[in-house]
């Protein structure tokens, strides 16, 4: 659950084996310590797994030891990138499963027994799904592809909260510059630090479009903060003092950002042409192209030069990353 909170709350865990499926309750008295340890000795089998592994990452501190992502396996079949655990387990099984209660409120107790039957279901037919993939890219020589792409996602930088880079997730804020651009990157460092703090969403603190319209007047006073028309009272009253200390303090900043320009016409035609190597790469190995590599992807190696990406690594590096290095 994560609707009231900045982190995401933990209310239920299931585990399937070969022969049983548990539910546990992270709510209860117990401890979980022993818990989480007793099965870190095995590859985990999920779907879609990053939510996962952020909530249990923050929860228990810890990242499982390897895991096998079902999502990201099927995507190297030549099944949807993003597609849902309910459409996969139909895709190999012709299982309906149901999704009644997706958002239901986990954090009541005790649970209603049609609560339970449904977290279980979740979880019934992950094995299964983990043998028939793994056959399957057997056969195709990709269950290393698979491991390699689940393995990416157990990189704690992904899930790291730095107040320091909340501005890139700040909407509205990019065609800021100067003194403006510097006032948002420390107002959106406070609320992410207040939200830390109380452990509310970041709009429960300041929603992005006042927070941009904050920065963009730089008011220099309480006074003046409670002119700004977006501005909610009881907001002024509660945390002005300190809203108006960061942009004060952001007076003598030097920002010598600028907001990212339209792409030139030489980035845009290697731009194309990048993708139309992917595409013919993807076409050939039967799976989509944004499995390869995205478009975003691909801008981010042009304009930043970014050979860190996943695109000039792994199996990747081999079909397709070392014809898109040439082509830079």
């Amino acid at each position: 659950m994560r609707e009231k909170t900045f982190f995401s709350q933990l209310c239920l865990v299931q585990l399937a084996t070969h022969d049983d499926i548990y539910c546990v309750d992270p709510l209860s008295e117990h401890a979980m310590d022993d818990f989480w340890r007793g099965i870190n000795t095995c590859t985990w089998v999920l779907h879609s797994a990053r939510q996962d592994i952020e909530v249990i990452y923050q929860t228990a501190g810890f990242m499982p030891a390897a895991i096998f992502d079902t999502q990201i396996a099927a995507g190297l079949l030549g099944y949807a990138p993003q597609m849902g655990y309910a459409g996969l387990i139909k895709e190999l099984f012709d299982v309906e499963l149901a999704k009644s209660h997706t958002r239901a409120n986990w954090t009541v107790r005790p649970l209603p027994e049609e609560y339970l039957q449904y977290a279980a279901e979740d979880v019934e037919y992950l094995l299964p799904a983990h043998e028939e993939l793994t056959t399957r890219l057997d056969k195709m020589g990709r269950v290393q592809w698979a491991e390699s792409d689940s393995r990416l996602l157990l990189e704690p930088g992904l899930y790291d909260i730095d107040p320091n880079k909340a501005i890139s997730r700040l909407k509205g804020a990019r065609n800021l510059r100067g003194r403006q651009r510097s006032a948002a990157m420390r107002l959106a460092a406070w609320r992410e630090l207040e939200a830390l703090k109380r452990d509310r969403p970041r709009q429960w603190i300041l929603r992005d479009n006042v927070l941009v319209d904050i920065a963009f007047r730089l008011p220099g006073s309480e006074k003046k903060l409670a002119q700004i028309d977006s501005i909610p009272a009881k907001l002024v009253q509660r945390v002005g003092r300190d809203i108006v200390a960061a942009v004060a303090r952001s007076s003598n900043d030097s920002s010598d950002y600028r907001p990212p320009g339209p792409p030139e016409e030489e980035q845009k035609l290697l731009l194309k042409k990048m993708q139309l190597l992917v595409a013919e790469c993807a076409n050939d190995l039967g799976i989509a192209a944004e499995t390869i590599a995205s478009k975003k992807e691909l801008s981010a190696v042009i304009i930043g030069g970014v050979r860190e990406s996943r695109v000039f690594n792994g199996w990747r590096k081999k079909v397709i990353g070392d014809q898109l290095a040439t082509l830079l």
